[in-house]
């Protein structure tokens, strides 16, 4: 999200800002003056903002006068901001290292990923492989992944292209636990690893098996 933030302009950028340091909100008013832009200006970012979802109108201070259109973050917003969770997720994986030891953290993982899956609806396979293939390919694209249905031979699979862990990875190669157990317990069937970014592979490859996932009924 930090590269989303990138991509506006100075100003949009400084409005936003603006409003990171603000509870309440702000008026039109305050963030003209703030910005030394025109109230004509303060308005135009404003609309852009809140079509892309980033700002919404909020309710307006009781002052006795008129009330005041104010302004805020929605929370896509605020996740536009960039917040250092790899530091913070790599200096926890290794105290877990530290005192769980190697089987048991790989063990949790599995158990994660099996948990965030269970929160989402699980992916039907019932219209063919190539259907669970796009489904899945929707599913971790949307988190980040950048992840592609491939065809290879008769079969088909997924191809990630962004490791949403690569920093991490590369550190605890266990975090690609989480990985196949999330998608394991999505689509209900076996999930192979053919090939993976921080093992020097050009993709994060997924093969997926006609198997039922193990602990998953047949």
């Amino acid at each position: 999200m930090a590269q989303a933030l990138a991509r506006l302009g100075d100003t949009q950028q400084r409005l936003l800002r603006q409003l990171l340091l603000a509870a309440e909100g702000c008026g039109v008013e305050e963030l003209c003056e703030r910005l030394h832009v025109s109230h004509n200006a303060v308005r135009q970012h404003l609309t852009a903002l809140t079509v892309r979802g980033y700002v919404e109108r909020v309710q307006s201070r009781p002052t006795g006068g008129r009330p005041q259109a104010r302004f805020a973050l929605t929370v896509e917003g605020r996740e536009l901001f960039p917040r250092n969770y790899g530091a913070i997720a790599a200096a926890l994986l290794a105290q877990l290292h530290t005192r769980m030891g190697e089987a048991e953290v790989g063990a949790l993982l599995q158990e994660l990923g099996a948990t965030v899956a269970a929160t989402q609806p699980t992916l039907q396979a019932g219209e063919g492989s190539e259907a669970l293939a796009r489904a899945l390919a929707q599913r971790l694209d949307a988190l980040g992944y950048e992840a592609l249905p491939a065809r290879h031979g008769e079969e088909w699979q997924v191809e990630a292209f962004n490791c949403v862990f690569h920093a991490l990875a590369r550190q605890h190669p266990q975090v690609c636990k989480f990985d196949l157990a999330y998608m394991e317990a999505a689509t209900g069937r076996r999930i192979h690893h053919m090939e993976c970014i921080v093992r020097g592979g050009h993709v994060c490859r997924f093969r997926i098996g006609p198997e039922h996932a193990r602990g998953t009924p047949a």
